[in-house]
């Protein structure tokens, strides 16, 4: 299975574990990563305003180059794979931001969302399959219960990103127990951490956290993972007694593939 690979600004600098791990564990599962050839930041924030399309035209760009070597892309950050589904949405069903996009990019054929977006995650679970994965654990993860934080942006809206049921999700559960693990599910685990405001609203994110990690030691989760970056240093920066372990998903599939070694930070 090879794929085109969007890793995103954030997984090539404070976030190199997500990646790298990834990237390891694919190998081992028989996936091939194809990271795409000059790729530029998403943004990080997919624009409202049905006018703002300058911003849109990276992710466009991505698309395009793997819709032009005929494969699909897989994208591994939350707020990545966010922006550039949301974009490609828009790029299949509204016409005006459809034209415009492909005006500025001046394309030789132009790009009408034919490119299919997967999370890592759902390549785990719709291509590999949980059960492989199962068969292909040397280190299972018995014993440890780890609760998964899905975020609000892999969820939502619901619809457009078609990962998971937003209200009920439970792909990373089954992610957690195709490991060994015991998979907690609590109240919060998909509610907004607050990442977008952590600077400006300090208080209120707090209080976010405090509510998310409550929630899941009430639940008697031992750590949580996630797929995204500011989820994970928002996690950690704001819960004040630090004594909820905040994990990359891709860290624990290496450790339990054999695959996992230190990552120079």
């Amino acid at each position: 299975m090879t794929y085109s690979y969007y890793p995103g600004c954030t997984l090539k600098t404070k976030a190199k574990d997500l990646d790298i791990y990834a990237r390891r564990s694919a190998k081992a599962l028989g996936i091939e990563l194809e990271e795409i050839e000059e790729w530029q930041c998403c943004g990080g924030v997919y624009p409202l305003a049905t006018d703002e399309i300058a911003s849109k035209l990276s992710s466009v760009r991505a698309l395009n180059e793997a819709k032009e070597k005929e494969q699909d892309l897989v994208t591994m950050c939350s707020a990545c794979h966010h922006v550039i589904k949301r974009v490609n949405d828009d790029m299949a069903n509204v016409e005006d931001i459809q034209t415009r996009a492909n005006n500025y990019m001046e394309l030789d054929t132009p790009y009408k969302g034919e490119t299919k977006v997967y999370h890592f995650l759902e390549v785990l679970r719709d291509k590999v399959g949980f059960d492989k994965i199962k068969e292909k654990v040397v280190n299972p993860l018995k014993g440890r219960k780890i609760g998964a934080y899905y975020g609000c942006l892999l969820l939502r809206p619901s619809k457009v990103m078609g990962f998971d049921n937003a209200e009920n999700p439970s792909i990373m559960e089954d992610f957690i127990r195709a490991l060994g693990a015991t998979p907690v599910v609590y109240p919060f685990r998909n509610e907004c951490c607050g990442g977008y405001i952590s600077l400006k609203e300090e208080k209120r994110t707090v209080e976010m956290v405090t509510k998310i990690v409550e929630s899941a030691k009430g639940a008697e989760a031992e750590g949580l993972i996630t797929a995204c970056p500011l989820c994970l240093y928002n996690l950690n920066k704001n819960n004040s007694k630090a004594d909820m372990p905040v994990y990359y998903f891709t860290e624990l599939l290496a450790e339990a593939l054999g695959v996992k070694e230190e990552v120079e930070a």
